[in-house]
């Protein structure tokens, strides 16, 4: 059985379109759970009267994206979990290849279909957003999303392994919940699935990409226009990603690229650029990793 997973907030009719593409689905040995991750108004007697089939468990808190998962997780039964963001919609045969995947390779622990972005009515042919991820760069703390913003034409088919796997769409075994344990919460919004990729990794599992299976992301509904948001958490996270999963030297690196690169280049394009929320967005996701208030925050060389 799959645990199918999503989490809603202030989307419904978005989700909706998400649960009639799950409804389309061949493979059927499903339970779905949708986390209302704090909307403004309560959902849940529309998620109830049109999908009762659905398991709606609301959070009066916004917990954010791995804390909204997570509730659901802890309720789920399923041997595989799918984690699926709510503005995304799942292509014919999607689960079964997933699924198959795991049946194939007792090593796996994470897999991601192929995402592309949703179609538009002039496209003839579909516009890839994921077919895998490099790792992060140790220096930069950068990686590069395969296939990204490059049209589909039969480059990506056969299943191969990835960095990483994409929080748009992403299946798990119950196994990897049992070892690595769940995604972390405090990372709120990105970064928190690359974290969870690399304790998967060192739990001894692999992740794949199966790019025959296919999901179509719309791309950008969740967080919408909410730039200094996006700059905040992304810059927070980077760093912190950092410190949680690189030592020694590498670490040492990173900082002085951290202060001597990207810190200064930031500030000069966002002031040339007159981005002054997204300016002090930037500044405090960087120093939120170097409070002094939290031992958990403060700047440390971990061993290598």
């Amino acid at each position: 059985m799959v645990s199918i997973i999503t989490v809603n907030y202030n989307q419904a009719a978005v989700t909706f379109a998400l649960l009639d593409s799950i409804r389309r689905q061949d493979y059927q040995d499903i339970e779905v759970f949708v986390v209302d991750n704090a909307s403004k108004e309560n959902p849940q007697a529309a998620f109830e009267t049109q999908y009762p089939e659905v398991h709606f468990i609301r959070s009066e808190v916004n917990l954010g994206f791995a804390g909204g998962n997570n509730l659901a997780v802890r309720a789920a039964k399923g041997d595989y979990l799918f984690f699926i963001n709510n503005d995304a919609e799942l292509t014919d045969h999607c689960l079964e290849r997933l699924v198959a995947m795991f049946e194939n390779n007792p090593k796996l622990g994470l897999v991601s279909p192929l995402i592309c972005y949703y179609p538009q009515e002039k496209w003839t042919e579909d516009f890839i957003q994921y077919a895998g991820m490099t790792p992060i760069h140790p220096l930069t703390a950068r990686n590069e999303t395969i296939g990204k913003k490059t049209w589909e034409r039969g480059q990506y088919t056969k299943p191969r392994a990835t960095a990483y796997a994409h929080g748009a769409a992403m299946m798990c075994s119950k196994a990897v919940i049992e070892q690595a344990g769940m995604m972390d919460e405090d990372f709120f919004l990105y970064y928190e699935e690359l974290d969870w990729g690399e304790r998967v990794r060192k739990s001894g599992f692999e992740i794949w990409v199966e790019p025959r299976a296919r999901v179509y992301h719309k791309e950008s509904l969740t967080v919408g226009k909410l730039g200094s948001l996006k700059t905040y958490y992304l810059n927070r996270n980077r760093v912190w990603f950092m410190r949680r999963n690189y030592g020694g030297w590498k670490i040492a690196a990173f900082y002085l690229f951290l202060f001597l690169v990207t810190i200064p280049k930031n500030t000069l394009q966002m002031l040339l650029k007159g981005e002054k929320d997204n300016l002090k967005a930037f500044w405090r996701g960087i120093f939120w990793n170097f409070s002094l208030k939290d031992p958990e925050k403060r700047m440390s060389f971990k061993p290598a």
